[in-house]
């Protein structure tokens, strides 16, 4: 396989197979058309023609909408047309956070196809062999990718909290970081990709972050959704994302972006050009 393989993979969708989904005529996300048929049933809230699907009856302003289609997403549940609520609450916006029109559940964002934000935390440390990253094998019980490789640290960017407390927050539960070394975090740049998924689009932004450790550092699991972690050289790491699929998905262009940031891969690298841009694919 190639590395390119993968940012190919997470930017698989195509367009004819979803219709806009619009708030007052302002796109805010695509839905699978099977899905917006199914919505369009339900009159009193959407109404596909043309142009999209409109929530046409979506009261004026952010927390009467937010309230209004809390029940909305209740009533679908109910009726088997999404399929559970996380309980985390996402932005749904044209751009980026601060334009958000009202908050919808994490789990439903895709079936609407509304742009999501999450952290992803490269911990790697430096040896007299070179550089080493700490991976974490997901738990058997996860709803998504149980038993794959994941990141040190990663996790959804839900409405409410900054940036900076949601990542001392993730560094914490995950590996047991303490928030005076969470803190020393580089933000390292962001990574856009767009794909299909069992629920619906995911058009989806990574904000990266680089940590370096201290070589007695172990990470520690405090929330259950880590089964175990290891340390690996850089090259073995980057040997399992080209070669195998043991990483969820959307941790191998991370990855990638962090061996191309730290010189692992270079311009002799037959791909070079089309994996550094394959990073950052333009959102719909």
């Amino acid at each position: 396989m190639r590395l390119l393989d993968k940012i190919r993979a997470c930017n698989d969708w195509t367009a004819d197979d979803y219709v806009p989904f619009l708030l007052s005529g302002e796109p805010l996300g695509w839905v699978r058309r099977d899905f917006a048929d199914a919505l369009s049933g339900r009159a009193q809230d959407f109404q596909l023609d043309a142009a999209g699907l409109s929530w046409h009856t979506a009261p004026a302003g952010f927390a009467a909408r937010s309230e209004r289609f809390q029940r909305i997403l209740s009533e679908l549940i109910e009726d088997g047309l999404i399929s559970h609520r996380h309980g985390e609450p996402y932005p749904v916006c044209a751009g980026d956070r601060e334009q958000t029109r009202f908050l919808i559940d994490r789990a439903a964002a895709p079936y609407f196809g509304v742009r999501a934000f999450g952290q992803h935390l490269n911990g790697y440390v430096r040896t007299a062999n070179g550089l080493e990253l700490w991976v974490g094998r997901r738990a058997a019980d996860r709803r998504n990718y149980p038993g794959r490789l994941d990141h040190l640290v990663a996790g959804g960017l839900p409405w409410g909290v900054t940036l900076a407390e949601n990542l001392r927050k993730e560094c914490y539960e995950e590996a047991g970081i303490a928030a005076n070394l969470a803190d020393r975090a580089v933000p390292v740049g962001a990574i856009t990709y767009c794909r299909s998924s069992a629920a619906g689009l995911k058009p989806d932004v990574i904000y990266c972050y680089d940590l370096e450790l201290p070589a007695g550092f172990t990470p520690v699991c405090t929330d259950g959704e880590v089964a175990e972690f290891f340390r690996c050289p850089v090259e073995q790491v980057l040997a399992a994302v080209r070669d195998s699929d043991d990483f969820k998905l959307n941790c191998n262009l991370v990855i990638i972006d962090f061996m191309i940031r730290h010189g692992v891969l270079g311009p002799a690298d037959r791909d070079y050009l089309a994996l550094v841009q394959g990073l950052r694919a333009p959102l719909p």
